[in-house]
């Protein structure tokens, strides 16, 4: 029970960190390209998590045999890689539709990873609770209110943002899978340089990246590549471990919420009473959503 509460404290400060974010990952698209932007974020957040790497390592004796090294190599490998590419895909649409999308609608099509990863789950053969698929309900709700803005059907690029929160949601799915299995420090590490690495071509291909408009959204860059790539998706793959995949993913979908809020403390930003109620929404799926998982314990 203790581990549960810990894991979505975790996926918690996962989604404030998100959330509070979004104001510098647009911020920063003014001044470099998508993909560029991604780049550098990526590679900046698996560099910061390699003294923190190399601290574990040699702070305490490693007392592994070679089988078990070789075995948690390859988990680490395979789970690296495929959030690598999950989270590629995911980021590239996201961050490339925001120039063309309102924040509103893109927030709300990227968000309904919330429905995708049950969806996944059921398709593998699991088995939802009412409560959850309540839940679930309840935060599409909640997103709407509080997202969805502007009027008129979907275009070409909500199609795009709505095929970048599928992979969002195979990327929480993969880390449920891998998470009991790999060190989460290590495994965010690798997964961002693979998406750093698969960034950098459509940046050498369809951008040109400049220094010095690079270092003009350094701030923003330290904020989305630090604290959003190198401490929250190590949070999110911590969390994990001890929280069911349905569930993460609805406390994730709080970034929403955070970003509201960020707006309203930082920016002066106000909030209407939609907005107010799609919180409220959004909130009580996720205290539902873990009374179902505190009712299997």
């Amino acid at each position: 029970m203790k581990k549960r509460i810990l894991g979505n404290l975790a996926l918690i400060l996962t989604a404030v960190i998100w959330g509070l974010s979004f104001v510098a990952q647009r911020e920063g698209m003014e001044h470099i390209g998508p993909f560029t932007f991604n780049t550098v974020r990526s590679f900046l957040g698996g560099l910061s998590l390699l003294p923190v790497i190399a601290w574990f390592k040699f702070s305490k004796p490693d007392k592994r045999s070679k089988r078990k090294k070789r075995f948690q190599h390859m988990n680490l490998a395979r789970a690296g890689i495929g959030c690598g590419i999950s989270l590629f895909l995911a980021m590239s649409v996201q961050q490339y539709c925001m120039q063309y999308v309102t924040a509103g609608k893109a927030g709300f099509i990227s968000a309904l990873y919330v429905v995708f990863v049950p969806l996944i789950a059921v398709l593998q053969g699991d088995k939802l609770s009412k409560k959850v698929v309540i839940s679930v309900c309840l935060a599409v709700l909640g997103l709407y209110l509080l997202c969805f803005k502007s009027g008129g059907g979907f275009n070409f690029y909500d199609i795009l943002l709505l095929f970048g929160s599928f992979f969002y949601g195979l990327q929480i799915l993969i880390v449920n899978y891998y998470s009991e299995r790999i060190n989460a420090v290590k495994a965010c590490c690798v997964q961002f340089f693979v998406v750093g690495i698969l960034s950098a071509v459509p940046m050498l291909m369809l951008e040109t990246p400049e220094i010095a408009s690079i270092i003009a959204c350094r701030a923003s860059l330290f904020v989305t590549g630090v604290l959003t790539c190198g401490v929250a998706y190590t949070l999110q793959i911590y969390g994990q471990k001890y929280t069911q995949p349905t569930v993460a993913s609805l406390i994730l979908c709080l970034e929403s919420v955070f970003a509201v809020i960020g707006g309203t403390l930082i920016l002066g930003e106000t909030m209407i009473p939609k907005e107010i109620l799609g919180c409220i929404f959004m909130i009580s799926a996720v205290i539902l959503s873990n009374l179902s998982s505190a009712d299997k314990a």
